[in-house]
This record gives structure tokens, sequence and C-alpha cells, in this order.
């Protein structure tokens, strides 16, 4: 939850300046027409009307939020898209407001609106008149969007990583990616000569990266763990090699990442028709946890929750009923766990369960079923019962609601970037963003990994 404040009439001023970035994807337009029951979906020029819809509601995102921000009233809006305006997509896109005039009389202030590429060119001019508020106000807003993450970014240095056995043109692509975002300074571990052969082939220039030279995909992940293990690494991100490959090296004794705990995936997710973005966990890794594993991975997806910025999570330990049915495993552990977390053996977040899913996210259908639980309605976390309903949850929204999705194995002593070989640029980008952001909770605050429970 973000608080946001306004600027009351007397303390704007001429010349003042509000701006925000954002990659505009298509699969954003495709989602925005659907939801508004764009017929000409996938046609050129009605992807490009959908695109400038969403730049100048970005505009008008800023007139409520920063400036003047809440309690503001638009009283008209004009915008002009530029003849030259070019491709709109996978670009970075800046948002801009400034203060063309103030009128007292009427507290009105007139915003000049801009929208431009990342060269400098033109998209979209706007003119807007705004009554904004004279007293302070502030308002509530459930972080919704990845690009927060970015943003969060934005003002800390790029994290050590190391890139193992990147031998494809999408696993060198993809990591030199989240470094030209500004995330990662990668290290890439895998045969040297057939590194430079796939950049070469690809056009990739891996000017000025460090490469330590290995013999094969093993050899890369046990050396790549081994310097994570030293300090001299602060994350990993998977390349081309098999995930099974990269963490088994993570878990040997020798590489010296292990904590005691299970080791978990962790996915953070924003559907578009959904208001607050939330965590499923595990959709990767653990194929049909037990009881106690389960345990482990509420205490690693309540630590990663709170690292992208959610202070207290709400878990859900997800099942096909809300009621205690012996006949059902996944029930008892969703009672079990919560009695668990009652009693200090799972901390820093609140757990309930068993919950169907539509009773964790839906106050509707929670209150209809009776249920009173804070977590019902509200959930930040899920909690899934095996590797199969996570997996086929996670994928239905990223490939069928265009949802954003930010993916970690959590559990080792440094954050590891699991991508999937169909995972998209932002996600990429999204992944390094969540990996840079739990590093540096897991420096302030180290019992975010090994908190102190009840035994």
């Amino acid at each position: 939850m973000t608080i946001i404040h306004n600027r009351p009439f007397n303390q704007i001023k001429v010349g003042d300046t509000v701006s925000a970035t954002r990659v505009l994807q298509l699969r954003d337009v495709r989602a925005w027409g659907a939801a508004f029951g764009n017929s000409s979906a996938h046609d050129p020029e009605s992807d490009r009307k959908g695109a400038v819809a969403i730049l100048t509601a970005a505009l008008t995102a800023l007139v409520g939020t920063a400036l003047p921000g809440p309690g503001a009233t638009i009283r008209s809006f004009s915008a002009t898209l530029a003849e030259d305006a070019g491709d709109l997509f996978d670009t970075t896109l800046t948002v801009a407001l400034v203060v063309e005039a103030t009128s007292p009389a009427s507290r009105q202030i007139t915003l000049a609106g801009t929208v431009t590429a990342a060269c400098g060119r033109s998209i979209i001019q706007a003119v807007i008149q705004v009554a904004a508020s004279l007293h302070p106000q502030q308002r509530e807003v459930t972080e919704h969007r990845l690009d927060g993450l970015l943003d969060r970014c934005r003002t800390l240095q790029p994290m050590l990583t190391g890139i193992v056995h990147p031998c494809s043109v999408e696993a060198l692509a993809g990591a030199l990616e989240a470094a030209q975002a500004g995330l990662i300074v990668p290290v890439l571990f895998g045969p040297e000569a057939e590194l430079r052969a796939i950049a070469k082939s690809a056009g990739i220039d891996l000017t000025g990266l460090r490469i330590v030279g290995t013999s094969g995909p093993e050899d890369s992940a046990m050396q790549a763990a081994t310097q994570a293990g030293s300090g001299a690494l602060q994350a990993l991100m998977k390349g081309s090699l098999h995930s099974d490959v990269l963490l088994h090296a993570v878990l040997q004794k020798e590489a010296g990442l292990r904590t005691g705990r299970l080791i978990s995936h962790c996915l953070m997710v924003s559907a578009p028709t959904y208001a607050r973005r939330f965590v499923i966990s595990d959709v990767a890794l653990n194929v049909a946890p037990d009881t106690d594993q389960k345990r482990d991975i509420c205490q690693n997806a309540i630590g990663f929750a709170r690292a992208m910025g959610i202070a207290a999570p709400k878990v859900a330990v997800l099942a096909a009923v809300e009621t205690v049915r012996t006949a059902m495993p996944a029930t008892l552990d969703g009672a079990i766990l919560a009695k668990m977390a009652d009693r200090g053996q799972i901390v820093g977040g609140i757990v309930d369960g068993p919950l169907d899913l539509d009773a964790a996210i839906d106050a509707d259908a929670a209150r209809i079923k009776g249920i009173r639980s804070p977590v019902a309605g509200a959930a930040d976390v899920l909690i899934v019962p095996n590797i199969e309903a996570g997996n086929m949850l996670y994928k239905n929204l990223a490939f069928m609601a265009d949802a954003q999705t930010a993916g970690l194995v959590v559990g080792a002593r440094v954050p590891i970037i699991l991508g999937s070989r169909a995972d998209n640029g932002a996600a990429r980008r999204f992944s390094a963003a969540a990996a840079v952001l739990y590093a540096q909770a897991l420096a302030q605050d180290p019992s975010l990994l090994t908190p102190e429970v009840a035994q």
C-alpha cells in the first residue's frame, strides 16, 4: 500500500513538473482493447489507437496522483498526436506534466502534457485545465503494476550477477537487456569460444564484459554458485542450461549458499483486471511439497513479499474448498499452516487456510461464503497445493490474461533469477529488479531469510 499526497493550490508554481517513464508493450494495448470491447484487436491501426489511449490516460493519471494529486478535478483535456510519432512499442517513453499558468480566482492551473521517446522525439502534446484542491489531501493506493519495481531500483547500484551458461542468443540478450536497464552487472560463466561465436552471430557486443571460461553446463553452474557463496557475486541468473543443473550446484555444501531452509520459487504477479499485485508460490520448483516443506515455502514467500514492499503479507493457503476435509490433504495443510503461524512457527505475515481461490482474492465471495478472516478477499500471497496447480495458474494469468510477472528462487543466500525460455523482455527486467530489491532487503534485514521462529 502506498500513500500519495497532493499539492494544494497555494503550493503550486509555474514551472513545477513531474514525470514518469513507461515501456509500452503490444500486449498492454491488446489487453486494453479486450477490456473495452475493441473487436479490431491485432489490427495495426487499432493497436496504435489503443497505445495513444493508454498514453493519454497516463497523463491524466499523473494529474490524479502527482500534480496536483488527490482532490484534483480535470476541467478540460486536449491532446495532439505527432504525425511522425513512429513506433510506440518496446521503447522507453517519458510522460511529463509542466505547470504553465495558475489562476488564483478559479484555483485552476494549466498543465502542458508531453509524451516523448528516448531519442527525444515528441509523441503527444496535451493541454490540461485542472482545478486543484486548496487543502492537503492524501490517498492510499494499492500497488498494482510491476513497473514500480523498476522505479524503486533507479537509485540503487546495479547488482553483480553471475549469468550461468548463457549459450543461446535469448539468454545472452536477456542478460544484456537487464544490464542496459541498469539492474545488473553481468559476469558470464560458459565456454568462452562458444559464447563469443553466439554473440558474433547475433550481433551482440560483449566488449567490457567479464567472461569466466568453463568446460560445460555443470562446470558453469558450480563455478558461478561457488563465487556467489564466497560473496564475489550478489545474484545468479539462469542461462540456457537446465534448471536442475543450476540448482544442484546451488545446493552443494561447498558452494556455501545453503541456509538450512528449503529453496522455493516466488512469483509476483500483476494482472490487468485485478487491482493489487500478489505472490504465488511455488510454481516452478517443488513438485508435491509436504506440510513441513510448505512451511518453508510460506516463510520464503513472506520474506519475498516484504522485500517487494508488502509490509505485513496476508498469506492464503489454497485448496479446492475453504473447509477442512480429511480426504483432501491440501485442506489439512492449510489448517495446519494457519495454526503454525498462530504459534509463531511462521512469522512476519498473517496466514490462513484452507481458502479456495475466490475466497482468497474476492471480498464478496468471502462474504457470501461467511468466511471471517483478515486474509480472505485480501490475500497478498497464494500458496498453491502443488506445482501443477501453481504452474497452470501462473501460465493462465501470463498468457491468457496479459499479466506481468517477476520470479525468483529464494531461500539460498543470494537470489536466483530462474527465467523461463518463454519469458518476454519485460518479465526478465521485472525479475532482475525483484532480485535487486530482494538482495538489498536481505542486506538491511537478514531476518527476512532466517527469521527466529518457534521450534
